[in-house]
């Protein structure tokens, strides 16, 4: 049973999120393939932006339509781009997420990865647990899935990531939920004809886990994929609190204070009414 308190009463679901964290979107265009170039773009944002998170989208360090060439620019964590973020974090004392391409140290295989560097100087990372194969998406064909759902302690709260298409499957942020996530990350590679689906699908999300949502997607274009941008904070009531433009550079900064997590989660109180039995069932 998880449990925080108001006034000395013992409620449910512990809320470890920092009073006034301030949270950045960063809808910066990336250069397909350029990694020193997306690197410096981290690197300049994390400067001049003063934030507890700072999040950049799915595979923003190399740019996702990479097709054949994502093995050679696909790196281990830790390695040369994640060490950069990482100190870039650790200077401006911010918790930074940038989507990367990966190869695992130990089997080789490629996995579409989100890293997070924290203040503290750790890596740590999420690895996409639904590849798409459909449309103009070839993920499986370049990367193997995971089936981990990690929620990191940070000093700001406990933080959960997704990729994409992970958001559309809600096991994944249920499960998050039962492990007490605070903030949901979903950084995303998004063209223009899914943006519907994913407005739609965001808010979902928040609610039915009483957790802050932040959505961040590309911006620019990638051969026939426009990215649309449309960076989004949500709240843990599904309501949208600030939103980037789109097709265009932008950037969405929020302050966040953890009387917004007890209050809904007081009022619909979903995560304590949750039967996890039926998170596991036997369709047969």
């Amino acid at each position: 049973m998880y449990r925080f308190r108001i006034s000395g009463k013992i409620l449910y679901n512990t809320v470890e999120v920092s009073a006034n964290m301030r949270v950045t979107l960063a809808q910066k265009k990336h250069k397909i393939g350029e990694k020193e170039k997306n690197l410096k773009t981290i690197e300049k944002t994390a400067e001049e932006e003063e934030t507890d998170l700072l999040i950049f989208p799915e595979m923003f360090l190399t740019g996702y339509s990479l097709r054949d060439r994502t093995w050679y620019e696909a790196e281990e964590i830790p390695g040369p781009s994640s060490k950069e973020i990482s100190r870039a974090a650790v200077e401006n004392d911010m918790n930074i997420i940038c989507g990367m391409p990966e190869r695992g140290k130990n089997d080789g295989r490629l996995r579409n990865t989100a890293l997070l560097a924290t203040t503290e100087g750790r890596l740590q990372k999420y690895r996409k647990t639904y590849l798409p194969n459909f449309g103009p998406f070839q993920d499986k064909r370049y990367f193997g899935s995971d089936d981990d759902i990690p929620v990191f302690e940070t000093p700001i709260g406990k933080i959960g990531m997704l990729i994409c298409y992970d958001v559309f499957f809600p096991e994944i942020t249920k499960t998050m939920a039962q492990k007490e996530v605070d903030i949901i990350a979903v950084i995303s590679a998004s063209p223009s004809t899914t943006r519907k689906y994913f407005e739609r699908v965001i808010s979902t999300r928040a609610i039915e886990t009483t957790s802050y949502l932040f959505y961040s997607n590309l911006v620019g274009r990638e051969e026939n994929m426009y990215f649309w941008g449309g960076a989004t904070a949500i709240s843990p009531k599904g309501e949208i609190i600030d939103k980037a433009s789109y097709f265009e550079e932008d950037m969405v900064a929020t302050e966040i204070e953890s009387e917004a997590l007890e209050d809904a989660r007081r009022n619909r109180p979903v995560l304590n009414d949750t039967r996890k039995e039926l998170m596991d069932y036997d369709l047969e």
